[in-house]
């Protein structure tokens, strides 16, 4: 189930001061993510377990001979038990100039947004890890959190993955 995501039409929006996510479910709740750091969407299939590597790195797969490390956002984000059934999906990014995938409980569509549209994230106390949220989407009764993959995917703990990544390239 690939799918070719960045799109003319995205970069069109975003001259007029709309921008495009990708809208996925974990748990709950709705996120979104800048559909111009999307590769592809892929059905889950089980990686490669990697030793020694954090419990949300799953592992890694081999896409097309790039070796890409797999994140469960679930895990990542301490929400409820990681279940993978047939709706399970792989997103590939394309972040900070590597490809890397990001495991959701499902892919609902590409939303469209304007600046009105998108709140500023809440600020909450120091305990609570907000830095990867950009916003809070509107549309309809529908609520995203955006997410700043970019950031996220390189941040500090997620520099394992490169680690991982090179243990299964040698």
């Amino acid at each position: 189930m690939a799918t070719g995501m960045a799109s003319a039409s995205a970069v069109a929006e975003a001259d007029k001061g709309l921008r495009e996510f990708l809208s996925f479910r974990l748990g709950a709740e709705e996120y979104g993510i800048d559909i111009l750091k999307v590769q592809e969407i892929r059905g889950w299939e089980p990686p490669t377990a990697i030793a020694n590597m954090p419990a949300f790195i799953k592992g890694v797969v081999n896409l097309r001979g790039i070796i890409v490390p797999i994140v469960d956002l679930r895990i990542k984000f301490k929400l409820a038990e990681a279940k993978y059934d047939a709706t399970t999906v792989a997103i590939i990014l394309n972040v900070a100039g590597r490809v890397v995938g990001v495991v959701v409980d499902s892919v609902s569509d590409v939303v469209t947004l304007s600046a009105q549209q998108i709140r500023p994230a809440p600020e909450f106390s120091a305990a609570l890890e907000t830095r990867f949220i950009t916003g809070l989407g509107t549309v309809d009764e529908r609520m995203l959190i955006l997410l700043d993959i970019e950031q996220l995917m390189t941040s500090s703990d997620m520099q394992l993955m490169d680690a991982a990544a090179k243990r299964q390239e040698a």
